[in-house]
């Protein structure tokens, strides 16, 4: 057995490895994307060569699952790679620059670019006609809940997939004009969840509030007011991006305010440890449960079960869940096979890492 020190050393050795081989493997995915200029990712699908697996596993067979996860994350990584070489990493997002979803898309795609889209369907149809790569939308806040009506847009896009998940923190300030005073605001404007998630403080203040449709419109708002008694809900990058002072920061009232984003694609994505499913079933007493107990029965952690109503349809509904797992292995296989045979629609929805 080597010496804790040289397992160090030869682990260390072989990261330094990977990072020249990773990266020469991405300039291969480059040249390829140059020389063949075509529309759709070159790497982005495909099985791990029969061979190339059984030579990876020889060893330590269990290894299998690990080594497909790694293979397909890097054909994901060389695809997402050569489209921005191509040219095709526009990312959509709605709101406009500086708005929470904004913030999310540069933290995911720092060197994309990105277009704004005045609705969340509006994005949806932008990654759908191929204007567009990916869409950032939000999905679900720690305080306020789901964002309902991006989950249903979800059901109504088949052709889309949901590749990434991102968390981001979200700290609200007070912004107002330079040499304005906390003293001299009067009114606040924001998104309806940002005035209810400050509520504490603007009613220690006696403050009024109305609504707009995200946090950076209501900056631009107040930026172009010349009103030193308005002020704005947002963030400090908001602040800086329009020109405002921070008046007060960190004014929600529930320190630990998560927002999380989905990010949408046409490619049906592979790699990951979790995936979420879409499914009806007939509404007849146990067909719920039957699903839920195929679930525990194949050992899958189900992280949450949602519910929204039918489109059209009065008083039925779809599902929703998230469960832990790698859709490619033979237990996820096994479970939407099973699941099939009770569910009347079943789709994956998204496979992407938590």
């Amino acid at each position: 057995m080597e010496p804790e020190q040289s397992v160090t050393q030869s682990a260390e050795e072989l990261d330094r490895q990977l990072a020249r081989l990773f990266c020469r493997r991405m300039e291969l995915a480059a040249r390829r994307a140059r020389e063949q200029g075509e529309a759709k990712p070159v790497f982005a699908s495909g099985a791990p060569d029969p061979e190339l697996l059984a030579e990876a596993v020889r060893e330590d067979p269990a290894l299998e699952k690990y080594y497909r996860a790694f293979w397909q994350t890097g054909r994901q990584l060389a695809a997402q790679y050569q489209m921005e070489v191509l040219g095709r990493s526009l990312v959509a997002y709605q709101g406009v620059e500086g708005a929470f979803s904004h913030i999310a898309l540069r933290k995911l795609f720092p060197q994309a670019g990105a277009k704004s889209y005045p609705t969340w369907a509006a994005v949806f149809d932008a990654v759908q006609s191929g204007e567009a790569a990916y869409g950032v939308l939000p999905f679900e806040n720690s305080n306020a809940g789901d964002v309902s009506a991006v989950l249903d847009l979800c059901f109504a896009y088949p052709e889309l997939h949901v590749c990434k998940v991102y968390d981001l923190p979200v700290r609200q300030n007070l912004l107002a004009l330079p040499g304005a005073k906390l003293a001299d605001i009067r009114r606040v404007v924001s998104h309806p969840q940002a005035i209810a998630q400050s509520a504490r403080f603007l009613n220690s203040l006696g403050l009024s509030s109305s609504e707009c449709l995200n946090t950076a419109v209501a900056a631009k708002q107040v930026a172009e007011s010349g009103d030193l008694t308005l002020a704005a809900i947002a963030s400090a990058e908001t602040a800086e991006l329009y020109g405002l002072q921070v008046l007060a920061a960190g004014i929600n009232s529930d320190g630990d305010n998560t927002t999380r984003f989905i990010v949408i694609t046409r490619e049906k994505p592979t790699g990951g440890d979790r995936f979420s499913l879409l499914f009806t079933v007939d509404h007849k007493a146990g067909q719920l449960a039957r699903v839920i107990q195929a679930i525990g029965a194949a050992g899958f952690n189900m992280e949450c079960i949602k519910s929204r109503p039918m489109p059209g349809v009065p008083f039925e509904y779809y599902f929703y869940v998230e469960l832990e797992g790698q859709p490619g292995e033979q237990a996820s296989k096994t479970l939407l096979e099973a699941l099939g045979q009770i569910c009347n629609t079943l789709r994956v929805l998204g496979v992407y890492t938590k």
